[in-house]
């Protein structure tokens, strides 16, 4: 389980993964290095995408879960 705790929170809610990555790429860059962001989100396409994403902007995904239709992903950055 995640020991660590998210400095931010940003829940997507149904948002479709052009809006999410655009929004989550200007949220991270207000972070510090190593800061964690909680993104929740309710779209499928997210299980593929964000780690994909995570992988080219070299920040670091800690771990994902869901919660039914909704999932959960703990992104350090990187």
């Amino acid at each position: 389980m995640l020991q660590n705790r998210p400095d931010l929170t940003y829940d997507a809610g149904p948002t479709g993964c052009g809006e999410l990555i655009m929004n989550l790429f200007l949220t991270m860059k207000k972070l510090e290095k190593g800061n964690i962001v909680e993104v929740i989100s309710y779209d499928p396409g997210a299980r593929e995408d964000l780690p994909a994403w995570c992988r080219m902007q070299k920040h670091i995904l800690l771990h994902q879960h869901s919660n039914g239709k909704v999932r959960h992903y703990f992104i350090e950055k990187g």
